[in-house]
């Protein structure tokens, strides 16, 4: 079992916490929360043992979950690795690609391994049909959530479509081409909704919707490819994905068939894979120590995080201009 400590005691960092405490790989040292009126409530509350300072922390430990606000990451990732320690760091990466590209640097250079919690990698709707998505060709995404004022500090785009940014970035073998994006401040200082559409140089096309304004919570994607439409709802974890084959020379009572204007006949058909429940947190956080333990690449890397993050940053600066 792994040492691990959690940096970072807030709604996140409290999840975590409970998860690495039940979790049969890793075992859990302790916490750090620069707040000693919130770190003293957590630690009366569920007795995980509370340190004095991040250095204490580190070198307890074999790992260090970083769930502070994305102003601190940097700093408490060099600390992290310069000490020679494996770091999972939440999303996003950091507040700067600059930062980003730091941390990997020193990753390489103190040969430590990190991953970037971007959880809905590890959604079982997505894990059930991400291995379906074949080169799509255009995607369509709504991320929609009903107003919370924790995570206002930062723009919609790296609250909430670095989600989708991520995930997108993960199917789609391409590089991005041009970035087109609105965003609107409505309760914020900083954008609460907002839509990009980015464009890879394969001539797929992405169209990303996010709001933290909305009266419903929504967060759905779309994947259109070639004989074939895929859809995720990874709010209620279900998925589908629509095939199109040659029709049969004599199509059943019961199958669907279309015709197009030049008279070719396909069959529509579901081929909709089993989604099994799993906590995505929790999964997240042991495949990283499974990637320790066999001296494998984490799934969701320090390089994913950062392209996650450059692509955030492109978004952000169209809806500026």
């Amino acid at each position: 079992m792994l040492k691990v400590g959690v940096l970072g005691a807030g709604h996140l960092g409290k999840i975590h916490l409970r998860l690495l405490n039940q979790s049969e790989k890793y075992e859990l040292v302790g916490f750090y929360d620069a707040f000693d009126e919130n770190a003293n409530k957590v630690a009366a509350e569920f007795g995980y043992k509370k340190f004095n300072s991040i250095a204490e922390l580190i070198a307890a430990v074999d790992v260090v979950d970083i769930v502070t606000p994305t102003m601190q990451h940097f700093d408490c990732a060099k600390q992290v690795i310069e000490a020679g320690k494996h770091i999972f760091i939440e999303k996003p990466i950091s507040n700067t690609v600059e930062e980003a590209e730091e941390i990997i640097a020193l990753a390489k250079k103190h040969n430590v391994k990190g991953q970037v919690g971007h959880v809905e990698r590890f959604n079982p709707a997505f894990t059930a049909v991400k291995d379906k998505i074949n080169n799509p060709m255009f995607i369509e995404t709504h991320r929609l959530a009903e107003f919370n004022p924790r995570g206002t500090d930062v723009p919609v785009v790296l609250d909430l479509m670095i989600h989708d940014i991520d995930a997108i970035l993960s199917v789609v073998k391409s590089k991005v081409k041009s970035v087109n994006a609105s965003g609107v401040a409505v309760i914020s200082d900083s954008p609460d909704i907002s839509n990009a559409r980015i464009e890879f140089e394969n001539g797929c096309v992405a169209n990303i919707t996010s709001s933290r304004i909305s009266m419903k919570n929504m967060r759905k994607s779309r994947f259109f490819q070639k004989d074939a439409y895929i859809s995720v709802d990874y709010l209620d974890k279900v998925c589908e994905v629509v095939r199109m084959k040659d029709a049969p020379e004599v199509p059943g009572d019961f199958d669907m068939i279309l015709q197009n204007a030049e008279g070719v006949k396909k069959q529509i058909y579901f081929d909709n894979p089993g989604v099994e429940a799993n906590n995505a947190i929790l999964d997240e956080l042991e495949t990283f120590a499974d990637a320790i333990n066999y001296n494998t690449t984490p799934i969701v890397t320090l390089e994913d995080g950062t392209e996650a993050l450059r692509v955030a940053h492109m978004i952000i600066q169209s809806m500026e201009k």
